[in-house]
């Protein structure tokens, strides 16, 4: 009985110790994995404050946001200016006077921005050779790489032409401004190089003014005007479709007809029969569908703009047609 006795109370003495084993071991456990989150939510609190308080960080992110600002603006001034064909309005030197040379030919003074294989470009001209080059844009910093032209001999333009290849080299600054002047589209654009400023007045492309894709077509204009189909007391153009093929051959001709209408930088001056090169813009306008007749070529239909004349032939007085 005594050794049944000893045996129990082993056991019942062996008991409490385990459960109270139990117990520290559970608390321990649930002590630990307390502990663990309470260091992940620590930590995951440390991080992010030292990603929200980090100057580097922060300053790479101000960074790649203000490039990114300023690319964005940077497009957008480039894609302004070519949507527009400058022309000089005025050239003046670093005391204010004008440049002779320029001046005097200044109407004829153009300058056009593009984009040709992926790269910023420009051409400008005094009205002889054509000057083009690859341009870099950034904080209205204009830089111009070595330029490219034709080789033709200009004559009394040569002058003009040389001072403005100088003067379009290197760095020059721009400021793009609203011409309060005019009711239209027409933007001035400022120039200022190391030497002289350049004053240029904007006037929508074709392309950015109709908004359309252009077409070429060639039509030949008599010197005669005739009067127009759709109204006796006003006169037209006298004009008819050549049409050429890929060689530049002349296959064929259509009928004369009437053209009430404009080509945009075109003057007849009623001396010479021509053949223009023009570039057709289709209007979106009603009128567009709606089929011109056999005797008067639509001018609601389309707008003209000249690109080049490509024969031109003196009519002496006495010629009749």
């Amino acid at each position: 009985m005594t050794l049944s006795f000893r045996a129990w109370s082993f056991k019942l003495g062996v008991l409490p110790f385990v459960l109270t084993a139990s117990v520290a071991l559970g608390a321990c456990q649930d002590s630990s994995l307390s502990n663990e989150q309470e260091a992940q939510e620590g930590a995951n609190a440390v991080n992010s404050d030292v990603s929200n308080s980090d100057p580097v960080a922060k300053s790479e992110a101000s960074v790649a946001q203000a490039t990114a600002d300023e690319v964005s603006a940077e497009e957008s001034i480039i894609n302004n200016l070519s949507r527009y064909r400058w022309t000089l309005l005025s050239a003046t030197d670093n005391n204010a006077q004008p440049l002779s040379t320029l001046m005097d030919v200044k109407d004829q003074v153009r300058l056009s921005f593009a984009q040709y294989q992926g790269q910023n470009t420009l051409n400008y001209s005094v009205g002889c050779n054509t000057m083009s080059a690859v341009y870099q844009l950034q904080d209205l910093t204009l830089t111009i790489e070595d330029s490219m032209s034709t080789k033709m001999s200009c004559g009394n333009l040569d002058a003009a032409e040389n001072s403005l290849s100088k003067l379009m080299q290197g760095e020059s600054q721009l400021v793009l401004s609203k011409n309060v002047a005019s009711e239209e589209d027409q933007p001035v654009l400022t120039q200022v190089t190391s030497a002289a400023t350049l004053v240029w007045g904007g006037k929508l492309t074709p392309q950015a003014k109709y908004n359309s894709k252009d077409e070429t077509v060639f039509w030949a204009v008599n010197d005669k005007m005739i009067p127009c189909s759709d109204n006796n007391s006003k006169m037209c153009l006298q004009v008819k479709p050549v049409t050429y093929d890929d060689q530049g051959i002349k296959i064929s001709e259509g009928e004369w007809t009437s053209f009430n209408g404009v080509i945009d930088g075109y003057e007849h001056d009623g001396k010479h029969d021509e053949v223009l090169r023009l570039q057709r813009y289709q209007l979106d306008t009603s009128e567009t569908k709606e089929a011109s007749s056999d005797s008067n070529v639509s001018e609601d239909a389309y707008a003209y703009v000249l690109d080049a004349v490509i024969e031109s032939s003196v009519v002496e007085e006495a010629d009749t047609k």
